[in-house]
């Protein structure tokens, strides 16, 4: 079965940093497309970054800038560097994987960012 675990989530101070892993087993990164969602508390769930299998990636403009998606194909890992952090970044982050080969899409169980002095 595929699953998608995250890790890395924590409390941090606003201009700190973070990093999220998202570990994956039963789904090849380099062959989907990994994404990196969020949610705050009263607010939906939105698009943060993607990347596809070819390498390509796209970001919201709230964390252009400062976020960035890469892939480790030897780890089959998809990490999100978070620089620059602000109050307004704090949600559940969430992990999600859309196979090329079945198009079904698999999520994690979301880490928890909090931006707060």
């Amino acid at each position: 079965q595929v699953q998608l675990v995250e890790s890395g989530g924590g409390l941090v101070q606003p201009g700190e940093s973070l990093r999220l892993s998202c570990a994956a087993s039963g789904i090849i990164f380099r062959l989907a497309t990994a994404s990196w969602y969020r949610q705050a508390p009263g607010k939906e769930r939105e698009l943060v970054a993607t990347i596809t299998g070819g390498g390509s990636t796209n970001y919201v403009d709230s964390v252009k800038g400062r976020f960035t998606i890469s892939r480790d194909n030897v780890a089959n890992s998809v990490s999100l560097q978070m620089n620059a952090m602000k109050p307004e970044d704090t949600a559940v982050y969430y992990c999600n994987a859309q196979s090329g080969i079945s198009a079904l899409n698999y999520w994690g169980k979301g880490t928890l960012v909090t931006v707060s002095s």
